[in-house]
């Protein structure tokens, strides 16, 4: 599914926000990157903020903070009760940093650490569902949790959203966990990675040529590793003016 009209499943990734020290220069890193338009705001609490928009439809979030550079994207996960699931995070270990809280008559959200200290967010979508479109070039198309420790990470998702757990017969060589709701549908996976300085969720854009994507962020005043291919997209690392690292991949041509 790639337009979203209703609220998505819970657990399921349905938001990614980005705070940037410089908003102006983000939204045109980014929509030189992704060709995305923009909707901006400021929020109840002062701050600037850009909706990155794909054909209209809303993909995701910049916020403006002064000090923030070098940071990650957000990944906010569906819930039908945030603070019902912001509890659930407290009991399997996890702690809730900000929130829950409406956010005017969007939704209710909440900002959470797991129990290898990955940020995440809940959303319980109102006027807003969050991400519009998704799985289309331009737009988010998975989040993977890499860990240098995999194990307390499964069992806290699995205790919070109450995912299965499944490994990945087509990587043998990578600790890699699919992560899936009760319905069956895969939401991202945990890769353990012993190298990893510390845990944190990867955001990976669809593009429709990585080639030309990296190109694109390095026109923009951004870095990119070579492209490589993998067993699922060509993908590509790049890091924006501020530090942020994404990873950019395009699906195999049939």
């Amino acid at each position: 599914m790639s337009r979203v009209t209703a609220n998505q499943p819970e657990g399921t990734p349905t938001w990614i926000e980005l705070a940037v020290p410089d908003l102006d220069r983000a939204m045109e890193f980014y929509g030189a990157l992704f060709g995305w338009a923009y909707e901006t705001e400021t929020t109840d609490a002062g701050a600037r903020y850009a909706v990155g928009l794909v054909g209209g439809r809303r993909a995701a979030g910049l916020r403006e903070v002064p000090d923030a550079a070098g940071g990650a994207w957000t990944m906010y996960m569906a819930t039908d009760d945030c603070d019902g699931t912001a509890k659930r995070v407290a009991d399997a270990g996890g702690r809730v940093l900000w929130g829950p809280v409406d956010i005017r008559d969007y939704g209710r959200a909440a900002v959470a650490e797991d129990t290898v200290g990955a940020r995440f967010g809940l959303w319980q979508g109102r006027d807003r569902v969050g991400c519009e479109v998704v799985n289309e070039p331009d737009t988010l198309v998975r989040n993977d949790l890499v860990t240098p420790d995999a194990a307390p990470a499964r069992a806290f998702y699995a205790a919070v959203f109450g995912y299965t757990l499944d490994g990945n017969p087509d990587m043998p060589d990578v600790d890699f966990t699919f992560l899936r709701r009760p319905d069956g549908h895969e939401i991202g996976g945990i890769v353990g990675d012993p190298s990893a300085a510390d845990a944190g969720w990867a955001t990976l854009f669809e593009v429709a040529d990585t080639d030309a994507a990296v190109a694109r962020a390095v026109a923009a005043g951004g870095t990119a590793s070579e492209p490589e291919d993998t067993v699922y997209v060509r993908q590509a690392r790049v890091t924006d003016p501020f530090g942020t690292e994404i990873v950019i991949g395009a699906r195999p041509s049939v």
